[in-house]
């Protein structure tokens, strides 16, 4: 992420304004924009080039090549460590990598062990995704990332196995409402399992705790008000000290984080599925059920991409809260208003 790199000067959040959600959606489009996959390494360097010479008070102000050049590096290096995130864990190829395992678990007729098979795969998937975005202040051990990760498995596909053996007994409902709710069983366990994952792969942090700073001054995202001006009030602290771990602070990145990965998942478990059972009633899908499974792996893209920033953008990544609400080693010590920040994880 753009924090990471060298300067004295504070760089400006975002160009939108992320105290409101709508603000957060637009920036958050921009983080999971997949046209940022195509850049690479000399493009991302070019891009840390121009914002450490921002940052170093060689460029004035903001420009619409400098904004660029922030969503690329926001997209593409993590936030506390600022090395590169792994390309295919990187929100901006979520979909991408999703929808890959999405088509294996809708396979027809894949049966228990299909199903099994495709729910590691996907539960692999989402811990590489968690680990590879999540706060690295408290980093977990390869033993404690391999318990997470056959817990997870084992959870996921209990749910799937289950959810698949119950809708056939559902014999009091009609054939068309239990044909819609086996659609929805495949997501109904990613669903489930996805916010556990979360958890378990996280469960370090909660423990521990995370790093948590003083709220510095923000930057002004408008060029009117002249972000530069704005940034250089902020220099002196652009690169506060940490005040320690907050158990707290990590329970509450965790709990957000898995929320998000439910609204998430939420609509994609009900929109593509519905839409699909009302496309199979007509005459042309009647005549054509070939095209079936590419309607459903389409609508399925196109929901994923629609939804995915109005759902990471429920909570700010670098969230604020007030130094009294965490631990009391941590009160009075709050900058901005009173206010910590930290790290919250995507």
């Amino acid at each position: 992420m753009s924090s990471s790199l060298p300067g004295h000067r504070a760089l400006p959040e975002s160009q939108y304004d992320l105290n409101t959600y709508w603000g957060r959606v637009r920036h958050t489009a921009g983080i999971t924009d997949p046209r940022t996959l195509l850049v690479g390494r000399a493009g991302l360097e070019q891009s840390k080039n121009l914002l450490i010479a921002y940052k170093q008070g060689q460029i004035r102000s903001m420009t619409p090549e400098l904004w660029k050049a922030k969503k690329i590096v926001d997209s593409t290096l993590h936030p506390d460590t600022g090395e590169p995130v792994f390309l295919p864990f990187r929100m901006s190829c979520f979909v991408l990598s999703n929808l890959v395992v999405t088509a294996g678990m809708l396979t027809p007729n894949l049966g228990n062990r299909g199903t099994i098979a495709w729910q590691v795969a996907n539960q692999s998937l989402n811990v590489a995704i968690n680990y590879s975005n999540s706060n690295k202040s408290s980093p977990l051990s390869w033993s404690k990332i391999a318990q997470s990760y056959f817990l997870a498995v084992t959870a996921s596909c209990s749910v799937a196995v289950g959810l698949n053996s119950l809708v056939p007994r559902l014999k009091r409902l009609s054939p068309s409402t239990r044909l819609v709710l086996g659609r929805l069983v495949p997501f109904a366990a990613v669903a489930s399992a996805g916010a556990l994952n979360v958890f378990l792969m996280r469960s370090e942090e909660m423990r521990t705790g995370i790093d948590v700073f003083p709220a510095q001054p923000k930057a002004s995202p408008s060029d009117k008000a002249d972000a530069a001006d704005a940034a250089d009030a902020a220099a002196a602290a652009s690169n506060p000290e940490s005040l320690g771990k907050s158990k707290k602070a990590a329970t509450l990145a965790v709990a957000e984080t898995a929320a998000s990965r439910v609204f998430n998942s939420s609509p994609i478990m009900v929109i593509p599925p519905l839409v699909l059972v009302r496309l199979q009633r007509t005459e042309w899908l009647k005549r054509n059920p070939r095209w079936t499974t590419p309607i459903n792996l389409g609508l399925i893209l196109v929901t994923s991409y629609a939804v995915l920033p109005l759902a990471l953008a429920a909570f700010p990544q670098r969230q604020r809260v007030r130094a009294e609400s965490l631990e009391p080693e941590f009160h009075g010590r709050g900058g901005e208003g009173g206010l910590v920040e930290f790290n919250r994880g995507i």
